[in-house]
């Protein structure tokens, strides 16, 4: 049977429509997000406070018929508060577990750097497992799942930065940047009457995103797509301005998303255009540039744009 990934297309275009008509001009932005969601990937959402961070979030869960949890967190937040607890119930004469916010489909990790490691080793056990352990018992975290953390990379005053090997649990690491004047004209214009949130409304249902979602794990990668992405991840790991280079789990994690690009934009196979549109945010934060004193992402990024135009592209 042939992948049909053009009756997918029309519910993913209303699903970017949605979000768009909240988040003004950050389409790329919103793109990855989108493609964090069909390759069952997680997304990190960096960038100053007042850009949409949280805003975006809130927009592609409104836009899902599914369930969206928000967890913010702080310094003195506990494991339990993420994964649930086990609280004992008079009437039934036993302890009764109360999931925790992780337990929805779409979870909104506000401010992930200012709980302790202790908290965000919990949190980010369950995005790698898709499960959780309480007390000896074994819990399925439901499908679709996909947490999108935020962080503030500029403010480090009370904050527990996340180490490499936490960083590589995010499938995607996206930066809003400010908005164009233009799109920041029509914020001033409008949002002073209305929250824009408020009005959106469900435009995909669960089960055709689990479809779409399978659909994605199917779309054909040409053999010498393959050579491409195996050829950048040697680069990495031969450049002297990296100090450590990319893993394999980053090689899978950029397939995994070039395909989700594929079906987002009605194709069954990947272009070489997918995976370079999808280098940077997919393997820039799994690597370690010598030169990171002033902004490590930034320097990482320079190195493997470097990388990137040195390669030969596969016809």
């Amino acid at each position: 049977m042939s992948l049909d990934v053009h009756s997918a297309q029309p519910d993913l275009r209303a699903v970017l429509d949605n979000i768009e008509a909240v988040i003004l001009g950050k389409h790329e932005a919103v793109m990855l997000c989108l493609v964090g969601l069909l390759s069952e990937g997680h997304v990190l959402l960096e960038d100053v406070p007042g850009t949409g961070k949280t805003t975006l979030a809130r927009a592609l869960a409104r836009s899902l018929d599914v369930d969206f949890r928000r967890v913010q967190f702080t310094s003195d937040l506990l494991p339990a508060d993420v994964v649930g607890v086990s609280v004992y119930s008079a009437s039934q004469e036993t302890f009764v577990f109360q999931p925790g916010p992780i337990f929805g489909n779409v979870v909104l990790a506000d401010e992930l750097n200012r709980t302790t490691p202790r908290t965000q080793s919990a949190l980010l056990e369950c995005m790698a497992e898709r499960r959780v352990s309480v007390e000896g018992v074994t819990r399925d975290l439901p499908r679709p799942f996909l947490v999108i953390a935020t962080q503030n990379p500029l403010e480090f005053e009370g904050t527990y930065p996340l180490p490499e090997s936490q960083l590589d649990r995010f499938l995607l690491r996206v930066r809003l940047g400010y908005p164009d004047r233009a799109a920041e004209h029509e914020v001033l214009r409008t949002r002073m009457q209305r929250d824009p949130l408020e009005a959106l409304a469900p435009v995909l249902s669960r089960k055709k995103l689990l479809e779409a979602i399978q659909r994605t794990k199917e779309v054909r990668v040409d053999d010498a797509l393959f050579g491409y992405v195996l050829d950048f991840l040697a680069a990495t790991r031969e450049d002297g301005r990296l100090v450590i280079g990319a893993s394999p789990r980053a090689g899978l994690g950029w397939v995994r998303a070039a395909r989700a690009l594929a079906v987002l934009e009605g194709r069954d196979f990947c272009i070489p255009d997918d995976f370079k549109r999808l280098a940077l945010p997919v393997v820039a934060h799994r690597v370690v540039a010598v030169d990171e004193l002033d902004d490590r992402q930034r320097a990482a990024e320079v190195v493997l744009q470097d990388i990137l135009d040195a390669l030969h592209v596969p016809e």
